[in-house]
């Protein structure tokens, strides 16, 4: 319940630039760098949260600034939209180590990335932070964050469905099933717009939506309980065909999620992952 009340805030709260910095290239690059340093699974998907969100922040921050000196640059003073912009170019891959160092303090298992780790490996990529600024930034992401940084991922609401499922009775291999769920939540997270492109197009039934459309389809791209049910889902149809249905009428009774939405993400993603438009 506490769950589903806060995705149900979150969603309430959705920013219109929700989703852009969750772009397969960015997501890549936290998986590989947080495998790279041992974290568990919890904390690179706390690092996409993060960085998504703060990002946002300075996104909106940066354009009202920029509306604020509109009439500062007609008189020959203030910073050009293109300074602006460069502000989050030229920082971006050490606000998205630092977000990493967050989650890996968040993390259950305490395996911290500390300065040393996060400076060398910067420097192996040219840039010449100093731990200060290195601090700086990680200060800098939780002061716009408002220190909310402990903020609940998909994986979260799929390992906690899971528990209700089996609390329920819908007895299932736990071991295999959480892998697979862990696979097809990276997937996900990789593949995120071809998959939610699909979804979209099968609930309107249409091939080209409107902007207008996609704009209101944003609520049911950032909604993790949705996204958990059909991780948990696929994964079933993929392992246990023959308990799938089983699973998705305890997933509905659950969440209240629909049957056909469950089944909708569902072919949405064994789409992606076989790379076939049967059904």
């Amino acid at each position: 319940i506490h769950l589903a009340t806060e995705n149900e805030q979150y969603l309430s709260e959705l920013s219109d630039h929700a989703g852009c910095f969750k772009e397969t290239r960015t997501v890549e690059f936290i998986f590989l760098l947080s495998e790279k340093w041992h974290l568990d699974e919890s904390a690179r998907y706390q690092a996409v949260e993060l960085l998504e969100r703060f990002m946002i922040k300075q996104v909106e921050q940066i354009c009202k600034t920029s509306r604020e000196n509109v009439k500062s640059r007609e008189q020959g003073q203030g910073s050009s939209w293109s300074s602006l912009k460069d502000q989050i170019y030229d920082t971006f891959v050490l606000r998205l180590v630092s977000c990493i160092q967050l989650a890996s303090k968040l993390s259950l298992h305490y395996n911290i990335v500390n300065s040393d780790t996060a400076l060398k490996f910067l420097q192996s990529l040219k840039y010449s932070y100093t731990k200060q600024e290195l601090l700086e930034s990680e200060l800098a992401i939780l002061r716009s964050l408002h220190f909310q940084i402990n903020v609940s991922t998909p994986l979260a609401y799929v390992e906690l469905l899971l528990e209700v499922l089996g609390h329920n009775g819908c007895l299932l291999p736990s071991k295999p099933l959480h892998q697979m769920c862990m696979q097809l939540l990276d997937f996900s997270y990789l593949t995120r717009d071809s998959i939610y492109d699909t979804l979209l197009k099968i609930a309107i039934e249409n091939s080209t939506p409107s902007k207008l459309q996609v704009a209101k389809f944003l609520t049911v791209k950032e909604d993790f309980m949705l996204l958990a049910v059909g991780i948990i889902s696929t994964s079933v149809f993929i392992l246990n065909p023959g308990h799938w249905k089983q699973v998705v009428e305890h997933l509905n009774y659950i969440t209240g999620i629909t049957s056909q939405s469950i089944v909708e993400f569902s072919y949405a993603v064994l789409k992606h992952i076989v790379g076939s438009t049967t059904p």
